[in-house]
């Protein structure tokens, strides 16, 4: 304890109602208790936060034992993603690289159309519906572009791999 009262913890006031530190903590406008005396208060943030935000698609909307009740979009587009893995492994490249790129065009699409999607929602609705979209759009182009016999050229990208890849 200190000489002027204070015990050195951030909560504790001293006799001149300063914290410990010496930060004036009173709140000039708050209202007075039921006694007419002012309330001290702080406008500090807590040094540890008690409770987290809930993520916008964290709703229970079953209850608590039906964990696939409220995550289906998810499990759907992981279980997409995964078969689509599962095939490329077996030597099925192109099917499966597209299939993964169809199991995000899918999260996409389920983020836009569903109001709560469970841990499909990550960021913000605009954010999830581009990342998943572009990742989707990407990968399954490419998918189609990729040798041999390619179902899709798109000519300036044939260019460029000319380009960066040219030897002297």
């Amino acid at each position: 304890m200190s000489s002027d009262g204070a015990s050195g913890k951030a909560g504790d006031m001293n006799a001149y109602g300063d914290d410990a530190d010496g930060i004036e903590v009173r709140d000039p406008v708050s209202a007075p208790d039921a006694d007419g005396v002012p309330r001290r208060t702080t406008r500090r943030f807590p040094k540890f936060t008690r409770d987290t935000a809930r993520p916008e698609g964290g709703g229970r909307a079953a209850p608590g034992d039906a964990l696939a009740a409220r995550q289906w979009p998810i499990i759907a587009v992981l279980g997409v993603v995964a078969l689509g893995l599962l095939l490329t492994a077996l030597d099925l490249f192109r099917i499966g690289t597209i299939l993964i790129g169809v199991g995000l065009l899918a999260g996409a699409v389920l983020r836009w159309t569903l109001p709560g999607v469970g841990m499909l929602a990550v960021r913000s609705r605009f954010t999830d519906i581009v990342t998943y979209a572009v990742l989707g759009t990407v990968i399954v182009l490419l998918a189609l572009m990729a040798q041999p016999h390619p179902l899709l050229q798109i000519p300036f990208l044939e260019d460029t791999l000319h380009f960066t890849v040219s030897s002297s």
